[in-house]
């Protein structure tokens, strides 16, 4: 989901600058290779404006999923850990009862 979001926000971002750099002032211009009116390139930078703030979203779900899910295998990790040594515990107590 990062990746995406990024893939947006850069996809975005390349649109409105195309259209700000080469569009001409009054009668559109040549927009990455296509001719297009004035209201056709404010439409595109609406659309990238758009895809901007979509991918602003989706890496900001991505990152919050992916660090819940790191929390969340930091957590089960250290139960593992506690629940290994306690039953290292259990067995050292086991083998001290019938020896003796």
């Amino acid at each position: 989901m990062v990746i995406l979001g990024l893939g947006l926000i850069i996809l975005g971002g390349i649109a409105i600058l195309s259209a700000v750099f080469v569009s001409e002032p009054g009668n559109g211009g040549e927009l990455l290779g296509f001719t297009v009116s004035t209201l056709e390139s404010f439409f595109v930078g609406v659309a990238a404006g758009a895809a901007i703030l979509w991918g602003f979203s989706i890496l900001k779900w991505g990152t919050k999923r992916s660090l819940a899910h790191r929390r969340e295998r930091k957590e089960l990790t250290e139960l593992n850990q506690k629940l290994e040594r306690v039953e290292a515990e259990r067995r050292a107590d086991g083998d001290d009862d019938t020896r003796s």
